[in-house]
């Protein structure tokens, strides 16, 4: 049996290379579903927090008058706080590699991205940078195909 070593001379551990070691989407994908995980963790405790200041005090959101998806803020709170917690607790699973947590994940930022759309009027730089995050914690989690070495 040969001696295998790779290009670099150190001598080769017959496993299948990590992609994290390597460049190109590959290593962006394995590194964003890190980072998907973070934000999904992040941004659930922030759809917390919105939620509770919604339901709490009224007059925290301004009123905007006539739109065409009219919920009342009272609504709204409770929208974002079960969302909050539902995301964060998919984040985390996500962290700790749960096989439930991704198809859950690409699935709740999907359903975040188009709430965050209607809730555009209330907050719009906030809804415009949770559309970007949704977005890119989709991409993420449905280009990494999980086989990565630990």
């Amino acid at each position: 049996m040969t001696d295998a070593h790779n290009p670099n001379g150190a001598p080769h551990s017959g496993g299948r290379p990590s992609r994290l070691s390597g460049g190109g989407t590959d290593a962006w994908a394995s590194g964003g579903v890190v980072f998907a995980g973070v934000l999904m963790l992040i941004e659930g405790v922030f759809g917390v927090f919105n939620g509770i200041a919604a339901i709490a005090a009224d007059d925290v959101y301004t009123d905007i008058g006539d739109y065409v998806f009219k919920f009342s803020l009272t609504a709204w709170g409770w929208i974002h706080l079960v969302l909050g917690v539902l995301v964060a607790v998919t984040g985390w699973g996500i962290l700790k590699g749960a096989a439930w947590a991704r198809g859950l994940g690409v699935a709740l930022a999907s359903v975040v991205v188009v709430l965050q759309f209607v809730w555009l009027p209330y907050q719009p730089i906030w809804a415009i940078i949770s559309i970007a995050v949704g977005v890119f914690v989709i991409w993420s989690l449905c280009t990494d195909h999980g086989d990565r070495v630990r």
